[in-house]
């Protein structure tokens, strides 16, 4: 097996990410539909480019998951903490469900209260944030829903398919989290 139960919950665990998934990870980071969301469209992204990614997040233990369905042990999507500052108490997560038949699920938002619960709880954070895109609005119901807030927004700063979006900036802190899954 080549994925390790570190967070559980009913439907989906996080797992550190594993080599052996660079292939699905290459197709993903190919995907217009989910690099668009993720600032990601514009970089090309080949097999040995992304295991060199892989291979220096797997050496620097950072928080970077694997997203991995329960009950048929697949990959399902990437999860992680970003710009961990622990004298402040804070970070950035990003999170994407790869595959469409993943998505509308409640797996993003499942797996992101076990990525919010391991960082309340176990790093010892106190406000963990994100941002996120004007027009993926599934993504921004995902984290309202979670209990993210939003506290900021920067006006057509994203250009992606020839427009403008808005960056909206979300938070949560540890004393608002509700840890249930």
């Amino acid at each position: 097996m080549k994925y390790f139960k570190k967070i559980s919950g009913k439907n989906v665990y996080l797992s550190p990410i594993s080599l052996e998934d660079v292939e699905i990870y290459t197709k993903w980071l190919n995907d217009m539909e989910i690099t668009d969301r993720i600032n990601q469209s514009c970089f090309v992204t080949n097999e040995l480019s992304e295991k060199a990614w892989i291979e220096n997040n797997l050496s620097n233990r950072l928080s970077n998951f694997a997203i991995i369905n329960i009950e048929n042990d697949k990959l399902i999507g990437n999860c992680s903490f970003n710009k961990i500052d622990q004298i402040s108490r804070t970070a950035t997560i990003g999170i994407f469900i790869g595959d469409k038949e993943n998505r509308g699920k409640g797996y993003g938002s499942e797996a992101l209260k076990l990525l919010l619960n391991f960082g309340f709880n176990y790093l010892n954070l106190n406000n963990i944030d994100l941002h996120v895109f004007s027009f993926n609005e599934n993504a921004i119901a995902c984290y309202k829903k979670v209990g993210f807030k939003e506290y900021g927004r920067r006006h057509s700063a994203y250009f992606c398919d020839g427009k403008y979006h808005d960056v909206i900036y979300m938070e949560i802190l540890s004393n608002e989290f509700k840890g249930e899954t």
